[in-house]
């Protein structure tokens, strides 16, 4: 986890600094678990996230790359985290998310839990944007597929807290 304090000195002041900053559970954000699937070592995708989730003022707890489906498992049951955001660039995150949102969803304590994923999903190239259905019936509450771009994702984190299933990309 990476939440800390920001403490500024001031020039006018110097002897009474700021107070330190909230942190982002205080602010009202949430718990979210950021990885990637299985067959994914890329981590600069993940890195991206878990900065753009704590900027928006969330507490993030990113697990990092080729993330077996059983340790995804095991890091939900011990964070309960509020959301899971896994995020793919190797073009197999259809294919290996797929696989752990059915492992995910057939765990009676996590079936509930707020699962999203976006990124290049596929290597079809030109087809990119058809696998929103494919993993929405798969079981993941929202699929960001890479031409649709952090916007979309921005905007899904800022409603509601279940939103109403949504698959996002080129069509």
């Amino acid at each position: 986890m990476s939440s800390y304090s920001v403490q500024s000195v001031r020039a006018d002041r110097p002897e009474a600094p700021e107070p330190l900053a909230h942190t982002s559970v205080e602010r009202g954000g949430h718990h979210v678990l950021v990885s990637s699937v299985s067959s994914d070592s890329h981590t600069w995708n993940l890195v991206f996230l878990q900065l753009l989730l704590e900027e928006m003022g969330h507490e993030v707890t990113n697990i990092g790359s080729c993330v077996p489906d059983d340790l995804l498992i095991e890091e939900c049951r011990r964070l309960r985290p509020e959301l899971v955001v896994i995020s793919s660039v190797n073009g197999h995150g259809a294919l290996d998310g797929a696989r752990a949102v059915r492992r995910l969803r057939d765990e009676p304590d996590l079936r509930d839990l707020r699962i999203v994923i976006g990124g290049k999903l596929g290597v079809r190239g030109a087809e990119a944007g058809t696998y929103g259905p494919e993993l929405m019936s798969a079981g993941f509450d929202a699929v960001f597929e890479d031409a649709a771009g952090v916007a979309e994702f921005r905007r899904y984190l800022t409603q509601a807290p279940r939103q109403a299933l949504t698959a996002v990309g080129a069509r």
